[in-house]
């Protein structure tokens, strides 16, 4: 079924974007990045402990520690589209996320969530056979929300090849993972779901994400090339969530990068939610963020979100976003036990760029580097 999602894929596919980047500022920024490594690929995520820091490295397949010189020193590889990586909470347990994708359809075959134990003994719990089996957004309505559209929009938006009006389909692309109680939280963005999965492997709903709307204005529809009868129109687009984390307050907050062109196209969409992982009930914490692949939680209640698209990580206070940091590439961002924070960013091909692991201080180095000798 074709559906107007932005489609996350994982490796070279994506490294082939071209991101832009902004100017340097003549002024010395604060705060500040430091590169401390720039031999990455596509690093969609962290997990940063005393211990050391976890990459989960698309681009290269790879998941594995951080080093000194910048390396990786593997803890699996040839893993296809990893994109996911967390810890247990007692730190005993790895988990990871892979998704097989046919990159003809952008069809994703295979999806799931890997977990190795002490002595090597691993658990993979396949998502997408549970998406098949369950589709937990079946019921949920996407497209137009006027249940009868004119005859000039439902042509214009076939033309286009967009769907009029939709259900969620099977899909999963298992993209991130937390550590949660004794298992793991997946956030699918194929499924538009948050999955518990438990300590025996077994997967289970947590949450299904709710459409995104948007009503598309006169610049919108002008921009897709599309005629003045769709201006107004109301689209229910698909949730997309990109990560999770679990709050102090025992909620699980989730990034979302809703379906359709991830551009100003359409407009900074991505969202920011609380859900309850009690009942499943979501809440919209922060809206406006363009691109919006990850994101961290501060030691004072701030959220830290990763704008690839925005080129910066954005801060949420108290419902307010600002501009905390600017970092073009950055696709993945993790708060460290010091108050720092740890981002990644994607290679680039126009202009070349490595990806990199940057540390992001207050302007000043603090604390011991947590990374393999």
């Amino acid at each position: 079924m074709t559906r107007p999602r932005a489609v996350l894929v994982s490796g070279a596919a994506l490294l082939l974007l071209a991101l832009p980047l902004p100017a340097a500022s003549a002024h010395r920024a604060s705060p500040t990045p430091r590169v401390v490594s720039d031999q990455m690929l596509a690093p969609f995520n962290l997990d940063v402990s005393s211990r050391s820091i976890l990459v989960a490295d698309g681009g290269a397949e790879v998941v594995g520690a951080l080093a000194r010189d910048g390396s990786l020193t593997p803890i699996a590889t040839d893993q296809p589209g990893t994109s996911g990586v967390a810890r247990s909470r007692d730190g005993r347990r790895v988990a990871w996320t892979t998704t097989v994708t046919d990159f003809s359809t952008f069809t994703n075959t295979a999806s799931g969530l890997t977990v190795r134990g002490p002595r090597g003994r691993t658990v993979h719990s396949d998502t997408l056979a549970y998406e098949t089996a369950h589709n937990p957004d079946a019921g949920v309505h996407y497209g137009v929300t006027d249940p009868n559209p004119s005859a000039c929009v439902t042509d214009a938006l076939t033309a286009a090849g967009i769907p009029v009006a939709y259900t969620g389909g099977v899909d999963s692309h298992a993209y991130s993972v937390a550590a949660y109680r004794d298992g793991w939280v997946v956030a699918d963005a194929g499924a538009n779901d948050l999955l518990r999965v438990d300590s025996r492997g077994q997967v289970h709903t947590l949450a299904v994400l709710p459409a995104q709307p948007t009503t598309m204005t006169a610049a919108m529809v002008g921009a897709l090339g599309l005629p003045d009868c769709v201006i107004g129109v109301t689209y229910d687009f698909e949730a997309v969530p990109t990560d999770v984390e679990v709050g102090h307050d025992g909620a699980l907050y989730v990034s979302v990068l809703p379906g359709g062109p991830e551009s100003p196209v359409l407009g900074a969409r991505g969202a920011v939610y609380r859900v309850d992982p009690r009942t499943g009930a979501s809440h919209e914490v922060a809206r406006g963020f363009l691109g919006a692949t990850n994101l961290a939680l501060g030691h004072d209640g701030e959220i830290y979100v990763a704008e690839l698209f925005g080129g910066k990580v954005s801060v949420v206070r108290h419902g307010r976003i600002s501009t905390y940091v600017e970092l073009p590439g950055v696709v993945a961002v993790e708060s460290g036990r010091e108050g720092e924070l740890w981002a990644g960013t994607m290679a680039n091909e126009d202009p070349a760029a490595p990806g990199t692991i940057v540390r992001i201080t207050g302007g000043h180095e603090h604390g011991r580097l947590p990374v393999h000798d």
